[in-house]
């Protein structure tokens, strides 16, 4: 009786050695995959071969230094349309992995999840809903969290029902030359350090790029992150988001939205085509009870972008009559002008930061208080500034090894 291929390959296996345990689809890619995950030793290399494997349940890794790599994300193709549950397509809880070269689709819930891993790559995917945007599709494709070292490099996603590329609660992080279109957010870092965002293209989402921090939540007070080099165009696309998410609330439009963060740089960017805000620069609005957290938006630096066809038709509420009120055209920045908040248990505090700095023409709303309606707006005009503060530091460093296995060395 022939061997399946999975055990034919760990029997010929050197001990001791490094392996690559070959997985081929079929109709026991399930078992097959799963086991191969399982089995898999530290610096074993896990090769999906090209086809499309139909897949019923979630996979897990919890083996460090694995790479999973499939033929390329046109030919290798993890098909979770049939999965049952609603978890991930493939969920790592382990140091130093790489995944690369494949695609997964319509997974129920997030595409790939890394959790609490140091040193995770992602590497040439494509995740995707094919059945296009809806709001029962997958929230995150891309969905590294409470990670570090983390580095996201030719992904491309479609269709997530959140953020297409979501880095949440992590360190050293960098996201480049990636694709995010047709979600309701393109790329999202979400209470996070010391992260580049660079060389990506965000399109067609209802909100392009994202930086954001949240209350409640086990590590806050996002800062020190850098967009640049990117193209973030025409994100006009219907927001699809189930209510009550905190995305449900991004205005299709929006080209880069930054809520609650502090030292973000967004510099060098391709910014056009956003029916809404070029830039914007706001608050967190709700309510909170979270005392540690802090909503507002401080040391902001918007420099060297190019800009073209923003702002013509808003739609966060107000938006349509702040735009008549400054030329019908709302300038390539826009910032709330909140500077104080009330703190939870009683007592308003102030930003701590001031004013945000741009050197393109940037529009305040002067809403002056956490919380208050953009239909209080004042808007005001601020001229750009030309002496820019210097740049943040170049903190993003991964591991040389982790770079070297991302370039497939």
């Amino acid at each position: 009786m022939r061997k399946p291929a999975l055990l034919l390959a760990l029997t010929l296996a050197t001990p001791g050695a490094a392996r690559t345990i070959m997985v081929a689809p079929g109709g026991q890619a399930q078992e097959a995959l799963q086991s191969a995950l399982i089995m898999a030793k530290p610096g074993d290399r896990v090769q999906l071969a090209a086809g499309r494997y139909a897949l019923v349940d979630g996979l897990s890794l919890d083996v460090a230094n694995v790479t999973v790599a499939g033929a390329g994300p046109g030919k290798t193709i993890l098909d979770f349309t049939g999965q049952k549950g609603e978890g991930e397509g493939l969920l790592i809880t382990a140091n130093a992995v790489v995944v690369r070269d494949l695609a997964v689709e319509n997974a129920k819930g997030n595409g790939i999840k890394s959790k609490g891993s140091d040193g995770i790559s992602f590497v040439n995917l494509r995740v995707e809903w094919t059945g296009g945007p809806k709001a029962t599709n997958g929230a995150y494709g891309v969905y590294p969290v409470s990670s570090q070292h983390v580095l996201i490099d030719k992904v491309v996603v479609k269709g997530a029902s959140d953020a297409g590329i979501y880095v949440g609660q992590s360190q050293q992080i960098i996201v480049r030359n990636s694709r995010a279109e047709g979600n309701v957010a393109g790329i999202e870092i979400e209470n996070s350090y010391f992260a580049d965002v660079h060389d990506n293209v965000a399109t067609n989402n209802a909100g392009g790029i994202l930086v954001f921090d949240l209350p409640d939540l086990p590590q806050q007070g996002g800062h020190s992150i850098r967009l640049f080099r990117n193209q973030v165009i025409a994100n006009n696309h219907p927001n699809f988001a189930a209510p009550g998410n905190i995305v449900a609330s991004v205005p299709p439009g929006t080209g880069v939205m930054v809520m609650a963060n502090r030292d973000v740089h967004v510099a060098d960017n391709d910014i056009r085509d956003n029916a809404g805000n070029g830039v914007m620069i706001v608050a967190y609005q709700n309510k909170f009870t979270d005392a540690n957290y802090h909503p507002l938006p401080r040391a902001i630096v918007v420099t060297g972008n190019r800009y073209a066809g923003n702002g013509g038709k808003p739609a966060f509420p107000g938006g349509a009559e702040i735009a008549a009120a400054v030329g019908g055209t709302l300038p390539p920045v826009m910032w709330d002008g909140i500077f104080g908040y009330r703190a939870p248990g009683g007592g308003e505090r102030a930003a701590g930061g001031g004013m945000q700095v741009s050197d393109a023409p940037l529009l305040s709303l002067d809403l002056k208080m956490q919380g208050t309606s953009p239909a209080a707006a004042q808007p005001r005009l601020i001229p750009p500034v030309k002496m820019m503060p210097a740049p943040l530091r170049a903190d993003i460093k991964l591991p040389a090894a982790q770079e070297a296995r991302a370039r497939g060395k």
